[in-house]
């Protein structure tokens, strides 16, 4: 996932769908969480691909809230 494209892509996709799912609470709810998650194992993995962090440094951008906000530049605006 180098490519800042796809990178964008994949983060963004899932929200209309969270938008689009707003009017049953307990559903969007399950699906929120599920994107958080999903959203800091691919912010870990463009880390990874980076070389930004290690491999053994994942479970950290999944499970530990705004961790991953430390490197914004490499994630959001380097290629």
């Amino acid at each position: 996932m180098k490519n800042l494209f796809v990178y964008y892509l994949a983060i963004l996709l899932p929200i209309p769908l969270l938008i689009s799912i707003s009017n049953n609470s307990v559903f969007f709810t399950f699906l929120l969480l599920s994107y958080i998650v999903f959203r800091g194992f691919v912010d870990g993995q463009r880390l990874i691909e980076k070389g930004v962090i290690e491999k053994k440094d994942l479970w950290k951008s999944v499970l530990i809230p705004f961790w991953s906000s430390r490197f914004f530049r490499q994630l959001y605006l380097e290629k």
